[in-house]
């Protein structure tokens, strides 16, 4: 049972079907990406604990696998009380949905470097927390998801809007934000972690990214590190991952400084969205088959970098009802280069409806492969 089905789900639910599993999508619309391919759908609010627990007793899933933020987590203990698998572990998930919870487990009880923070829950508390952290600095509500809500203020003539826009950002009906030092850092990444029920904890190569306003627009693999950089990375997931339990995928942000080291950033118990340059052919493995082996169950006998890869995504400039694609034809006609059209039902502007990627061999210049993607991309216009 998958609770969320957008273009993520959708490609866990392919490696499920090619496993011989029968899959139930969920989500608050219908004709979402993952129902177009799952065996059934169910639609509701799963942000309605009742709802859930009435959709979950009606399915009897032997798995249940959460795929977006907008859950009433609290109830999937009980699932698990009642038997039932829950990815990674209904404690994984209550904890990572909320950013509060996380850095708290990262930061307090860990150990780990993050960038200094403050909570607010009313616009008072954030112009106090704000002067505390200082100027800039990055606002963030605790629930969401894509970077929706995520602000950097510059002053504090900047904060009523960051407000406004973290409120209308946040998932759920949980209204508290975080205010984050900025961290100059040098670069980011993903760092693709697998936890499995009976084999030990594995890691792709680092996937560097690009994100606007918290959302990501391009990634790219491997993202070239410092091995102590590296080891540090792989340190820091290991530790968080263990502690929140469980088998799956986990995609674990990091800010890297050359002159501070790796920083802790943020957790997805889940296939990640800057992942899907894995659609590439980069690894042996994709990060949805990966997900789809350690949910099951089944060996992972390695990971390996096969060429290198670069995705950027296609983003709606348009609100309308019944989206049409122009440019497929310029994708489809380069070399080395798969369209992903994720058959959102509807488009608003700036909604995320597609990908490009882009591979070439380990030796290839990567900002070549880089711009050759964007420039793909680019051509793809939704209308």
């Amino acid at each position: 049972m998958l609770l969320g089905s957008g273009e993520l789900g959708k490609e866990f639910v392919i490696a499920l079907k090619r496993k011989g599993q029968y899959v139930v999508a969920c989500d608050k619309y219908a004709g979402a990406p993952a129902m177009q391919v799952a065996d059934e759908c169910r639609v509701f609010s799963m942000l309605d604990g009742d709802a859930l627990m009435a959709a979950v007793e009606e399915v009897k899933p032997d798995i249940i696998v959460p795929e977006i933020e907008a859950i009433r987590t609290e109830r999937l203990y009980d699932c698990e009380k009642m038997g039932i698998q829950v990815v990674p572990s209904a404690r994984a998930v209550n904890y990572t949905m909320n950013r509060k919870a996380i850095r708290e487990l990262a930061h307090t009880e860990l150990g780990l470097k993050t960038a200094n923070y403050e909570y607010a829950s009313t616009y008072e508390e954030l112009v106090q927390a704000a002067g505390k952290i200082g100027f800039p600095c990055i606002i963030k509500p605790l629930m969401s998801s894509s970077g929706h809500g995520q602000s950097k203020v510059n002053t504090p003539e900047d904060l009523p809007v960051a407000w406004e826009c973290a409120c209308g950002g946040a998932r759920g009906d949980l209204m508290e934000v975080i205010v984050e030092q900025f961290i100059p850092f040098d670069y980011e990444i993903t760092l693709l972690t697998v936890t499995q029920k009976n084999g030990p904890t594995m890691f792709c190569k680092p996937i560097g990214h690009v994100q606007i306003g918290g959302d990501y627009r391009e990634s790219f693999q491997p993202r070239c590190m410092k091995p102590e950089h590296l080891a540090q990375a792989q340190e820091m997931a290991d530790k968080v991952t263990a502690a929140l339990t469980g088998a799956g995928i986990w995609g674990v942000e990091f800010f890297v400084s050359e002159k501070e080291g790796v920083i802790f950033s943020e957790l997805s118990p889940r296939p990640h969205d800057t992942g899907m340059v894995t659609l590439a052919g980069t690894q042996n493995l994709s990060e949805f088959e990966l997900h789809c082996r350690a949910v099951l169950g089944l060996p992972i006998p390695e990971i390996t970098q096969e060429r290198q890869g670069a995705s950027a995504v296609i983003l709606s400039p348009v609100d309308t009802e019944d989206p049409q694609y122009d440019g497929m034809e310029d994708v489809c006609a380069a070399e080395r280069t798969y369209l992903r059209v994720f058959g959102k039902p509807n488009a608003h502007i700036g909604r995320r409806m597609g990908v490009v990627v882009c591979w070439d061999s380990l030796e290839t210049d990567q900002t070549a492969l880089r711009d050759k993607c964007k420039s793909l991309a680019a051509k793809v216009v939704v209308k």
